[in-house]
């Protein structure tokens, strides 16, 4: 797993690094170095224009521009000012030895200027804002932006795409779209998120030295993101010596008159997901319609109000088929109702592993008056419990309604750890669902692959859910890592995603044809996790 930093963490570890003999100057200069290698890495690169800002990431910038012309490459650096006016020592100096070396300098360019530079330019090297910026960029700097997004040159951005913030993923105004971002010590939240997923491109972590890993793990990372080998101990022996319900029996509780659609999807994820026998239980209403759908999965129906919805009488019947489980997921499509909500308490007090999804988080923010890490005590249990909110779910959890809900990764980490660490227990895990995911448990925060902008789709947190409860259905023993589980189901639900994408095209994917290829992508990582092979897709 790769460690991931906030950015008051990495400046820490540098101020480490130079306790431990590593001065700020030679760590500017393995930075320069380090984008230089990944710049020549393009191939045929015979022209390089650097963008260099006033700070720090400017002197990368003016390292890399002296080593690449060491290299015969022809590399002009663009300035606001002289280099000679820099105010800080250091990029003064390494702005000073460039020029001396031979590399041009273009200062303060009009549009024009820069346009007709960047046009032969092979790669561009993005150096102008560092990780310490925040807001929306200062003259001249959006235009100088706005120019290297119209250039046809490989753009590599040093540390983070300028315009981007690398704590929260978020950019205000314009910002540089990398095809590959060289990032300094660890990962940063900001480039594994939100607008940070199409400016950061492919990402090159430089450690800058030997003592690094140690002291970024000294300073506890915010989460840790996987490699696909980190699953090894997630997946489930095969053997053919099973039955249907050897391989683990799911009850999924939800739907309603309204919505029979979420419970239905739910239900047929958790049976492709590999579990051997799935039953659905869902109000009265609702199971003549999941009956059309799912002709090898049961429906039981239960008593329902006028509305469609749970009553509280049902409880009795589904902690017997609870019971009878090896996991339960409550939740898709049920509705937030009075009967609902105790179905979700009842639920709760089994002693079954349980994945509480959709309106039964809703339901759950419900019983805990908007303020789940108040009341710890209702989500407390000796069986694994996995809560799958998405950010707006996850703000009613904790008290964040609406408009103040996390709006960022580190804002879903942050809540999500008020939960688990309100209950502290191991076997809770929060699968905080967004444009990246954090799998959090009392341990540690876990940040699998994310899949394609086609599962921002209506149902596709339904199959995840049913695929979570599937997954802990057949779950090797007790000593298993619940939250690399959780993550592993989130890389599978991810690589489906991208397979059909492949089959249907990027905007026409439906929930419906993610479940249809769970089983493939479910062999396909499980095979690259076995055999140690590199990330899916390559």
């Amino acid at each position: 797993m790769q460690p991931v930093l906030n950015i008051d963490d990495v400046k820490r570890v540098e101020v480490a690094l130079t306790r431990e003999g590593v001065s700020v100057a030679e760590l500017m200069h393995r930075a320069g170095l380090a984008a230089a290698r990944e710049a020549l890495e393009f191939g045929q690169v015979g022209n390089v224009v650097v963008l260099a800002g006033l700070g720090n990431n400017g002197g990368d910038g003016w390292v890399a521009a002296e080593a690449l012309r060491e290299r015969g490459v022809d590399v002009t650096v663009v300035s606001p000012i002289d280099p000679d006016a820099l105010s800080g020592d250091l990029s003064r100096q390494v702005a000073q030895s460039a020029v001396r070396a031979g590399v041009s300098v273009l200062v303060g360019p009009s549009r024009d200027e820069l346009e007709e530079l960047l046009a032969p330019a092979d790669v561009v090297l993005d150096c102008m804002l560092g990780t310490g910026f925040r807001g929306e960029p200062r003259p001249p700097f959006g235009i100088w932006i706005e120019c290297v997004n119209a250039c046809s040159a490989h753009v590599l951005s040093v540390d983070v795409p300028s315009g981007l913030s690398a704590e929260t993923g978020r950019a205000a105004g314009a910002c540089v779209v990398a095809d590959m971002t060289v990032t300094m010590i660890s990962l940063k939240p900001g480039l594994l998120a939100d607008d940070g997923r199409d400016a950061s491109g492919a990402i090159v972590v430089a450690p800058l030295a030997e003592q690094t890993e140690r002291l970024v793990i000294d300073e506890d990372p915010v989460a840790w993101r996987t490699d696909l080998v980190d699953y090894l101990g997630s997946i489930a022996p095969r053997t053919a010596a099973v039955d249907k319900f050897s391989r683990g029996s799911v009850l999924v509780v939800g739907g309603s008159r309204r919505y029979p659609g979420a419970a239905i999807m739910a239900a047929r994820a958790a049976a492709r997901m590999g579990a051997g026998y799935v039953t659905l239980a869902t109000p009265a209403s609702a199971a003549p319609v999941a009956q059309a759908h799912l002709l090898e999965i049961p429906v039981v129906p239960l008593t329902e109000d006028e509305d469609g919805t749970f009553t509280a009488q049902a409880c009795d019947v589904v902690r017997k088929l609870a019971e009878r489980s090896s996991a339960v997921l409550v939740g898709p499509g049920m509705r937030v109702s009075g009967g609902s909500a105790a179905i979700v308490s009842a639920l709760l007090e089994c002693d079954v592993p349980l994945v509480v999804d959709a309106d039964g988080l809703n339901c759950l923010a419900r019983l805990t008056d908007g303020d789940l890490p108040k009341f710890p005590e209702a989500i407390r249990r000796d069986a694994p419990l996995v809560l799958t909110p998405h950010r707006g779910e996850l703000g009613r959890l904790v008290g964040r309604p609406g408009a103040s809900a996390p709006s960022s990764l580190i804002d879903q980490l942050a809540a999500a750890r008020e939960i688990v660490w309100s209950d502290g227990g191991s076997e809770l895990v929060v699968v905080a669902k967004g444009t990246a995911t954090g799998c959090v448990s009392v341990e540690k925060a876990v940040l699998p692959k994310p899949g394609p902008a086609a599962l921002a789709t209506a149902g596709s947190g339904d199959v995840l859910a049913g695929m979570m409860a599937s997954a802990l259905a057949q779950r090797g023993g007790e000593d298993e890592d619940l939250a690399l589980l959780a993550a592993y189901v989130c890389e599978v639900h991810a690589y489906a995603g991208s397979l059909a994408v492949e089959r249907l095209g990027s905007r026409a994917v439906m929930a419906g044809d993610v479940i249809d290829v769970i089983g493939i992508a479910s062999d396909a990582v499980d095979e690259h996790v076995a055999y140690g092979e590199g990330p899916l897709g390559e």
